[in-house]
């Protein structure tokens, strides 16, 4: 068993802590090539058939919930406790109103459309997690393995990348939900060469390298090409003997893996210490909006699906300091992500989202946490899986609509009540594959991508 432990943000209140860790049976990982990988990944695509869409995703997981009303569903008309500390402010769209902490969005509010009725009716962590990664229930904290793939894994099972030598899936700076990793990110029965390939290092910082690109100390690309075109030759007279052609596919996986260990395509892709510094400035410098900048210059080197973490939303108390330490990171990278996607004539093609397992409560607490009031910190919010926001702007979808409300308080869906399998369906949709394809499950039995839900009409 190998584990790989790295960054310590603290626990989430169940008691599992957010430390990142790589856990992996080595028996069952440790004979796949990466060739083999993606050998694995063509038989899939072949069955399943795959997109001639050239759009992208680039999704910004809150990991923990972060609250719908201190973000983009603000109630201000209501009781104080409710309403929380911050005023809604005015965005360039007529009646879309949010938080005073998204300024920067605010201006570009033109560009994405905000779902404010999406519910699952979960306030478990781990169960709400799983709905919105995967569209599905039955996990628990008491049983948190995962059933079902990751949404994004589905996609590119049936897309791959949008060009060769990139890979379809990716995680910065790695793919974790509720603490595991890659948790309901990975792709379950799909195989594990359907997990997230993790860039596993902070883009922010001054020696970020993604390891599972770099060669060896004793071995150049020059020596590889070398191996590589030895193994080629050693196959001829066999190739030659081969009927089905299976030999000459080997060759192409064995170039694919090639090309993304030594292509100079995903290196400079990964490379983000060649970007702008001002640009850089201008997501953030920190973790956040660089490893949103990395992915959009992912998804412009041809990967299909990039999914950015940020953990530290489980706010029971002492709410406002984690706000004011979270809200304007989000608003930097998230504000920026839209105008750099537009300035490169890319924002058509690319679909972006913010969301996370859940919403907190409309009601704040006392900060006691079942003890006295204050006894843990300043008044904080709950687990609320009865309504939540998600934005989406951009792949070829309508921006500055508002899609469903919620109650005076912000309860529960007021009207046009969407389910994850709304947003997925949507997803599918920009990236033109199709959400019907079954799949063998662990039993061998057939599991369509997504069980629920249509489209939302509104976004097309």
């Amino acid at each position: 068993m190998l584990r790989i432990n790295g960054e310590s943000t603290g626990k989430y209140c169940d008691g599992h802590s957010r430390r990142s860790f790589l856990q992996v049976g080595m028996s069952g990982l440790g004979t796949l090539s990466l060739s083999q990988i993606l050998r694995a990944k063509e038989a899939s695509a072949a069955v399943a058939g795959s997109s001639q869409r050239d759009t992208s995703v680039i999704l910004i997981w809150l990991d923990g919930g972060p609250s719908q009303h201190d973000t983009y569903d603000p109630k201000p008309d209501a009781p104080p406790e409710y309403a929380g500390i911050w005023r809604p402010i005015n965005t360039c769209v007529p009646g879309m109103d949010i938080t005073e902490m998204f300024p920067l969005q605010a201006r570009v509010a033109d560009k994405f459309s905000l779902l404010r009725s999406v519910h699952h009716n979960t306030g478990d962590h781990f169960t709400g997690g799983h709905w919105m990664l995967t569209g599905r229930g039955g996990v628990s904290g008491a049983a948190n393995a995962g059933k079902y793939p990751f949404f994004g894994s589905v996609a590119t099972k049936l897309s791959g990348p949008r060009h060769p030598g990139m890979p379809p899936l990716v995680g910065v700076p790695y793919g974790m939900s509720i603490g595991l990793r890659p948790g309901y990110f990975g792709g379950n029965y799909l195989g594990v060469q359907h997990n997230p390939f993790e860039v596993g290092s902070d883009p922010n910082s001054d020696r970020f390298q993604v390891q599972n690109l770099n060669l060896p100390k004793d071995l150049t690309v020059k020596r590889l090409e070398d191996r590589r075109l030895l193994q080629s030759g050693l196959d001829t007279l066999r190739r030659e003997a081969d009927q089905s052609g299976m030999l000459a596919a080997m060759d192409r996986f064995d170039l694919q893996a090639f090309d993304m260990v030594s292509g100079e395509r995903a290196r400079k892709a990964f490379d983000i210490s060649s970007e702008d510094p001002k640009l850089r400035d201008r997501y953030g410098r920190n973790s956040w909006g660089q490893s949103v900048l990395l992915a959009r210059r992912l998804v412009e080197a041809g990967t299909t699906f990039v999914a950015c973490h940020f953990g530290g939303w489980d706010s029971h108390w002492n709410h406002q300091t984690t706000m004011e330490r979270h809200l304007p990171n989000v608003d930097m990278a998230v504000s920026s992500l839209f105008e750099d996607l537009e300035l490169r004539g890319m924002l058509d093609n690319v679909l972006v989202m913010v969301m996370g397992e859940f919403g907190r409560t409309p009601k704040m607490n006392d900060g006691g946490n079942g003890g006295p009031p204050l006894s843990q910190g300043t008044p904080g919010r709950d687990h609320w899986g009865n309504a939540m926001s998600v934005l989406m702007g951009g792949g070829g979808l309508k921006g500055g609509q508002v899609v469903g409300s919620t109650n005076r308080l912000g309860e529960v869906p007021q009207d046009r009540p969407l389910r994850p399998g709304d947003i997925h369906h949507t997803v599918f949709r920009v990236l033109g594959v199709d959400p019907h394809v079954a799949f063998l499950d662990h039993a061998g039995r057939p599991v369509p991508g997504v069980d629920h839900g249509a489209v939302i009409s509104e976004l097309i």
